[in-house]
């Protein structure tokens, strides 16, 4: 492109010089446009291929550290109402004729249909690498005749406030579209539940499980019509973080 040349500056009447000129200015402004156009396309595609090197990374450090998980061993934690209050409510028996209080489950089904049924699990080993959160609806567990079992939990970690304060947290999207910071090894528990009571989960706390010694066990369960379809947000500590979660049944001691 010839940019420095100025076709105007010969011409025979001030007309013509301002139509040439008009010529002119509307070249420079389609050069300087292509030039810029050029420009981002360039920053775009080593934007690109940068993201992709990444990927590239990340997969081959992900794929690793699944190949050699560490195991990490935890204490089961006697489930009441006091050690289990960061991820929901332990609900056990009240008198009849009791009004509804705090120590009742304080639910939130509003997003969908209630599907109240009950649940026959077999063959729950004392293990887990995955956890999941439901960001739509406060979920209940309990076991049918008040057997022992466990659950494994993270604190919530929902980022509902989308123009917030993120810090320097990684932040995900889950099953169907919500933001979330994704679960650290360290906040890990596993927790023991006995006798005639059940587990109201916040919304969005991590769980894996129920687990058991039995080799099947029947569980009621309260979530909405559509979760295991449409609220399944999983995270993969072998994946994510080459780690595996053991823990033994304390039921004899």
């Amino acid at each position: 492109m010839n940019r420095g040349h100025f076709p105007f500056v010969n011409s025979s009447s001030s007309s013509e010089s301002s139509d040439e000129f008009d010529e002119w200015l509307e070249y420079e402004n389609e050069a300087v446009e292509i030039e810029e156009q050029i420009a981002i396309n360039m920053i775009a595609r080593n934007n690109y291929v940068i993201h992709q090197l990444l990927l590239i990374q990340q997969s081959d450090q992900e794929a690793e550290m699944a190949e050699s998980p560490v195991h990490v061993n935890l204490v089961p934690i006697e489930a009441t109402s006091e050690s289990f209050a960061d991820y929901g409510q332990v609900i056990e028996a009240s008198s009849d004729g009791d009004l509804f209080g705090p120590n009742d489950a304080q639910l939130d089904l509003s997003r969908g249909t209630p599907r109240f049924y009950i649940m026959r699990l077999e063959g729950r080993s004392f293990g887990f690498s995955t956890i999941t959160h439901h960001a739509n609806v406060t979920q209940c567990l309990g076991s049918v005749g008040g057997h022992v079992w466990y659950l494994g939990v993270a604190k919530p970690s929902l980022i509902e406030d989308v123009g917030g304060e993120r810090g320097t947290r990684v932040v995900e999207s889950g099953s169907d579209g919500h933001l979330y910071a994704p679960p650290t090894v360290e906040e890990v528990r596993v927790f023991r539940f006995s006798g005639p009571k059940f587990v109201k989960l916040n919304r969005g706390t991590w769980h894996d499980g129920p687990f058991f010694s039995d080799s099947s066990m029947d569980f009621y369960n309260l979530e909405l019509s559509n979760t295991n379809e449409m609220d399944h947000t999983r995270h993969s500590f072998k994946k994510k973080n080459g780690v595996i979660f053991r823990f033994e049944d304390s039921t004899s001691s």
